[in-house]
């Protein structure tokens, strides 16, 4: 059954710009902001996704306003740029931008290098600030809503996960210092930082190779549906929130953090060592 669209009147004709929306949350926040009758550009690396994507929202009804799809990579100069012109030309305006695009780097720091720290902040941070300031000029005009997409991982490091949690952590910092600035232009800023989802992200490797039938390392009872983050996403930057963070094992992450880091650290602790273990016995 579908999950019917998060705040429908806020998102009702709003010019939309979504990144990263070929799968995982940006695809679901475009099928519940199509649902919802908002006018989208979508905007991904994967062409042949975003049209089907759009086709399928179309496919709502004659009144369901087409997406415009744009083949757009955030590590390149001058993709987002392009993409917003696109977004205005069709649209007139921009209201909402999502800076939804990004993966993740995960290796022990030995087994890492300077590089994998580099790629992965292209996409998960600068990535994001090409996105800001394509869409600024825009959102300006219309006194309209910015929305990035963190993580807990913004929150809490973990052993194994450092170029991820190093990038979501700048995310943080950037929301932080870039909502009251742009307040005073209009713009409301939403951070939104996800625990688990239902996603590819977890099948994508170091070089941003999906690999779909790899084992998703979290337990399935941890993951939360794609619909409901989405949902939650929605309501959050409908509502003008300053940060929301995103699924119930999510929230008290935050909040252990936030009141009892010491117990944080035992559990990475202890993690770290039995990880130590297993990779002494494998290469016995």
């Amino acid at each position: 059954m579908a999950r019917m669209p998060a705040a429908p009147g806020f998102y009702r004709d709003k010019s939309i710009l979504i990144t990263g929306a070929s799968s995982g949350i940006g695809e679901e926040l475009a099928w519940q902001l199509g649902q919802a009758g908002a006018k989208l550009t979508l905007c991904a690396r994967r062409r042949d996704r975003l049209e089907s994507i759009a086709q399928r929202i179309a496919a709502l009804g004659p009144n369901t306003p087409h997406p415009v799809t744009c083949e757009c990579d955030v590590t390149r100069d001058g993709d987002l740029e392009r993409a917003v012109g696109e977004a205005v030309r069709a649209r007139g305006k921009l209201d909402v931008a999502f800076a939804n695009a990004g993966f993740g780097v995960a290796a022990p720091l030995q087994k890492l290098r300077v590089d994998d720290y580099r790629r992965q902040f292209e996409t998960n941070v600068f990535g994001v600030l090409r996105t800001v300031y394509a869409a600024l000029p825009e959102l300006e005009k219309s006194r309209g809503n910015l929305a990035l997409i963190g993580s807990v991982a913004g929150w809490v490091s973990t052993p194994g996960a450092s170029p991820y949690s190093m990038s979501k952590f700048a995310i943080r910092a950037l929301a932080d210092a870039i909502t009251p600035e742009l307040r005073a232009s209009g713009v409301t800023v939403t951070l939104l930082s996800p625990g688990f989802v239902t996603s590819e992200i977890r099948h994508i490797d170091n070089r941003g190779v999906l690999h779909a039938q790899s084992k998703d390392p979290v337990p399935p009872w941890l993951v939360v549906s794609t619909p409901k983050a989405a949902a939650e996403i929605l309501r959050a930057v409908a509502k003008g929130k300053r940060e929301r963070v995103i699924t119930g094992h999510g929230k008290v992450i935050v909040a252990v953090q936030r009141w009892a880091p010491w117990l944080l650290r035992m559990g990475a602790s202890r993690g770290a060592g039995i990880r130590a273990k297993d990779d002494k016995r494998r290469w016995e």
